[in-house]
């Protein structure tokens, strides 16, 4: 008897396959070992995928809010930004045919994806998923319908790459945003988040009837103030750290600036005191 592998394990295998081996040829091509840091990140983005929709997470999400808060932040805000950090898109690209790139380039600077990358877009249609699904009843027949649950995740996790492409920035991208904006685009999605949560804190009766049905309307009511507070808090512990990445790429920018500034200059004086 062949034993069932998980499809979502599976994928994730099939992807980190294909992933290495595109590496492997980008590194045959430049004649030399290339940084791991971004390998790294893929795989861990690929490892947190599988940990947050297999195993003892995915099989508590259907009795206890709270896990299934876990593992929504986990897609969101963990796995997301790491696989965009494995920079796919610019690996793809590197050993695609090159009779092909050019029509590959194109679709990545298409309308349909100047739209998608706008970041306005980006940030409002994750924020917009995000709360609909849980203040509607998605979330309700998510807990009922495994077809409903998984498109949830998908939409969870395909609005949560656009989110986090403009700040991770490793691929090419129509839509580019400066070190402020995006300081600003981090700082104001975190009253969101914790809008969301304080929202389901304070609910004062059970917004999801499954779960009261599978751990009593007492015990459901105390987990869903907990899930509640692991967005808030969650959310926070997650973004501040991404705000901190950001600032001190900001300044590592600014010095490089002043450091061609400064060659510029003395490299001017060179010329003018030969001149002399």
């Amino acid at each position: 008897m062949i034993p069932s592998v998980d499809p979502i394990a599976l994928s994730a295998i099939v992807a980190g396959l294909v992933y290495a081996r595109a590496d492997r040829r980008v590194r045959r091509a430049r004649g030399g070992p290339a940084p791991h840091a971004r390998g790294t990140a893929f795989f861990a983005g690929l490892a947190v995928v599988v940990l947050a929709l297999t195993g003892p997470i995915d099989a508590s999400v259907e009795s206890s809010f709270s896990m299934h808060m876990v593992q929504h932040l986990l897609l969101t805000m963990v796995a997301a930004p790491l696989l965009l950090l494995g920079a796919p898109l610019t690996l793809a690209l590197a050993v695609w045919p090159k009779g092909s790139r050019r029509s590959f380039a194109h679709v990545l600077h298409s309308g349909a994806a100047r739209f998608v990358s706008n970041p306005l877009v980006a940030w409002t249609s994750f924020f917009a998923v995000l709360w609909l699904a849980h203040l509607t009843g998605v979330y309700e027949a998510s807990l009922r319908s495994d077809g409903v649950h998984a498109g949830e995740h998908l939409a969870f996790f395909a609005t949560a790459l656009v989110f986090w492409a403009p700040i991770v920035g490793a691929d090419p991208s129509p839509s580019v945003l400066s070190y402020p904006a995006k300081i600003l685009y981090l700082f104001v999605a975190m009253p969101m988040m914790a809008l969301l949560g304080l929202t389901i804190v304070s609910a004062r009766q059970v917004l999801y009837p499954t779960y009261s049905k599978a751990e009593g309307v007492a015990r459901a009511l105390a987990d869903q103030r907990t899930a509640g507070a692991i967005m808030w808090a969650g959310t926070m512990i997650l973004i501040v750290p991404a705000l901190g990445v950001v600032l001190w790429g900001w300044m590592a920018a600014d010095e490089r600036e002043a450091r061609r500034v400064d060659a510029r200059l003395g490299y001017t004086d060179v010329i003018e005191e030969g001149a002399t």
